[in-house]
């Protein structure tokens, strides 16, 4: 009888104490995740919903109600065209967290590269590293400004003026934020090669390729999952700086950050023009470094044991 409830005792162990139990455990129980979680949600839902259900077209102009404050009508208010102000955020958040989504993809699949090739292959371990500081030493708001003072007008003629906007920003974002990840990625990597189940499989031959799908991936998912979240807000505030900047998306194409830009030249004469696009990235950014931090403890075993 008691070997029986020993053996039930150790399977219900099992059942709950599995990796990714462990980790939603310890997540679940990070306040600030938690409600970075659901503001993050729910801001998700809001831009991808929102426009069905508030039905206003955001290019819309009625001149006749221009710089308006709240009201039920317009309860974000209106621009200086009498634009509907609620419209322009919902379509403006679109865009922005596309911009941050993709960008952090970009930026997540060329650091993960680089350090996986860093720390495994000892003989790129000097240039790929080397290529990091490099672009770690560079003035990376001057570099994206004259980026796209070069190839802006030329993506323009191309895809046209919001799609070739869109890939400009999202390339050079994604291509100047990776190496945070790589240096990261690369250290997890020194310190997984030297463990015994990595020294097992190279001494049977198995190959690299199999060595770093099967078994060194696996074991750095923590810090790319950390990095993605992180990411995410870095390329929300670069994005809305550019805008801000006025060298982004065309002022009839509305982002957070174009809105924020905007609206600085009326802020006496209608401050919510302002308040709800900074709002609405401060929350966004907060939400996800939020998320992050949570993602970083419930990943983290000597935390995760508790």
């Amino acid at each position: 009888m008691s070997d029986t409830v020993e053996t039930t005792e150790i399977a219900d162990d099992r059942k709950y104490r599995s990796l990714w139990g462990d980790v939603w455990v310890q997540f679940r129980h990070h306040r600030g995740a938690m409600i970075g979680t659901v503001v993050f949600f729910t801001i998700l839902i809001a831009v991808a919903i929102g426009p069905w259900l508030w039905t206003i077209d955001p290019g819309y102009a009625n001149i006749r109600v221009r710089n308006q404050g709240m009201s039920l009508a317009h309860p974000f208010g209106t621009d200086q065209l009498g634009r509907d102000m609620l419209a322009q955020v919902l379509q403006g958040g679109r865009v922005s967290i596309a911009v941050g989504l993709t960008a952090m993809a970009i930026a997540l699949l060329l650091g993960t590269l680089i350090g996986v090739l860093a720390g495994y292959f000892r003989w790129l371990d000097g240039p790929l590293m080397r290529l990091t500081d490099l672009f770690l030493a560079l003035p990376l708001l001057p570099l994206l400004l004259v980026i796209i003072m070069l190839f802006r007008d030329t993506l323009r003629g191309m895809f046209g003026p919001e799609t070739g906007i869109f890939i400009l920003i999202v390339f050079i974002i994604g291509v100047t934020s990776w190496m945070q990840t790589a240096r990261i990625v690369r250290g997890d990597v020194l310190a997984l090669k030297e463990r015994e189940f990595i020294l097992a499989a190279n001494s049977i031959g198995t190959p690299s390729k199999r060595v770093i799908l099967r078994h060194i991936m696996p074991n750095i998912l923590s810090p790319i999952m950390v990095s993605a979240t992180l990411g995410i807000a870095t390329a929300i505030i670069t994005e809305s700086a550019l805008s801000f900047l006025g060298l982004g998306f065309p002022s009839d194409f509305p982002t957070w950050g174009r809105l924020l830009f905007d609206g600085t030249q009326y802020i006496s004469q209608a401050p919510s023009r302002v308040i709800w696009p900074g709002l609405a990235i401060s929350l966004t950014v907060l939400s996800v470094n939020f998320i992050g931090d949570g993602l970083r403890d419930a990943l983290d075993p000597r935390i995760r044991g508790r």
